[in-house]
């Protein structure tokens, strides 16, 4: 409670899977954090992400999108990947809405103080 919290969004192009497109927003994030931010603790709604993070060899499929994160991890001495509630992510929905609308690039990290 009362702590500052980084929220970003990019519009990236679509992926093979909603997976596919979960480990991009991850990766993208994590990268993002390393040039404006100390942050070691990661959220989202998708539980199937936290499993892939968890045991990465469980999904054959994503070994390359997982071998970056791995890799991107080692830069992070205290990551955490935890699960934020779909109900409750309502911010981020927002976020995500409005970057779909643009046709070009989009980036945005921002800050965000919880009241």
């Amino acid at each position: 409670m009362g702590k500052i919290q980084l929220m970003g969004t990019q519009n990236l192009r679509r992926r093979e899977t909603v997976l596919h497109s979960e480990l991009e927003a991850l990766r993208w994030a994590m990268e993002s954090m390393l040039h404006h931010s100390t942050c070691q603790r990661f959220e989202t709604d998708c539980t199937d992400l936290i499993a892939m993070i968890a045991d990465p060899q469980a999904w054959p499929n994503f070994t390359t999108e997982l071998e970056v994160i791995q890799i991107l991890q080692m830069c992070f001495p205290d990551f955490k990947i935890s699960n934020f509630p779909r109900a409750q992510n309502k911010i981020v929905d927002s976020l995500v809405r409005n970057s779909r609308s643009f046709h070009r690039p989009l980036c945005f990290i921002g800050c965000y103080i919880p009241v």
